[in-house]
C-alpha cells in the first residue's frame, strides 16, 4: 500500500488550528488593545521584535495558521462537490502556503 503524504498536512492543520486558538488571542490583546490603551508603546514592540524568541514565534504565528488554511480550502473543493479539482486545489492551496511560509522567513528574518 503506497504511503499517503495526507498525514503530512493533517498534522499541519491540527499545528495551525492549536497555534490559532491558543496564540492569536494573546497577540491580538499586546499588539491591538495594549498599544490602544497606552500599556505598551510602539517602541516597546519594535524592541520586542528584535529579540529572536519573539521573531521565531512571529514566524510560527503566520506560517502554520497559513497551512491551516490551505488544509480547510483544499478539502473545501471536495465538500463542494469539486473532486475532480482535488490536485489542482490542492496544488494552489498547499504551494500559496509554502510561498506565505517562505516570505514569513525572509520577513522574519530581515527583520520587516
Amino acid at each position: 500500500m503506497p504511503r499517503s503524504k495526507e498525514v503530512f498536512w493533517w498534522s499541519l492543520f491540527s499545528a495551525g488550528g492549536v497555534v490559532s486558538a491558543f496564540f492569536f488571542p494573546a497577540t491580538i490583546i499586546i499588539t491591538g488593545l495594549a498599544v490602544t490603551l497606552g500599556w505598551v508603546t510602539a517602541e516597546d514592540l519594535h524592541a520586542l521584535v528584535q529579540n529572536p524568541l519573539v521573531r521565531l514565534y512571529l514566524f510560527v504565528l503566520i506560517s502554520l495558521p497559513l497551512f491551516h488554511a490551505a488544509h480547510r480550502l483544499s478539502h473545501l473543493t471536495i465538500d463542494l462537490g469539486l473532486a475532480h479539482a482535488r490536485r489542482p486545489s490542492a496544488i494552489v492551496c498547499y504551494g500559496a502556503a509554502i510561498v506565505g511560509t517562505l516570505l514569513a522567513a525572509v520577513g522574519v528574518i530581515t527583520g520587516l
